[in-house]
């Protein structure tokens, strides 16, 4: 998760949002990387979940991630949680929850049957990290 923070701190100064996720195979071989790049691409889809997955996938040479690890830190909104769930990966691992756009606030089953979840990962690393950058967007 730590890693995740880097890039969601990497994000944040490159004036997007700032999240950050990676896609952990076999326990600890990163295959995936992402941050938000929404303004970059104007892509409302560049998501930093979507990038990660997009180059999991990539790496492994097929769609599902079974047996991988997601870790973002931010819960997923609806339209990541929905690719997540085709993806079929194993586990999600996430720090701050999103009570606005989150994939809970709708349905929590909204992910695939077999894809276990766990919030609260360095939870307050991650509520800083969006907060200064929201605080700093005001002034």
């Amino acid at each position: 998760m730590s890693k995740a923070l880097d890039l969601a701190i990497q994000s944040g100064e490159a004036g997007e949002i700032p999240v950050g996720a990676i896609v952990v195979a076999g326990g600890s071989k990163i295959i995936g990387k992402g941050t938000n790049q929404t303004e970059q691409l104007n892509d409302v889809t560049a998501h930093a979940e979507i990038i990660a997955i997009t180059a999991a996938a990539q790496f492994l040479g097929a769609k599902y991630l079974k047996d991988c690890t997601l870790y973002v830190t931010l819960e997923p909104c609806v339209m990541c949680a929905g690719a997540l769930h085709w993806t079929q990966i194993d586990r999600i691992v996430y720090g701050a929850s999103d009570p606005k756009r989150g994939f809970t606030r709708v349905t929590p089953n909204l992910l695939h049957p077999k894809t276990t979840v766990v919030k609260g990962i360095l939870e307050k690393d991650s509520e800083i990290i969006l907060k200064n950058f929201f605080r700093n967007l005001r002034t």
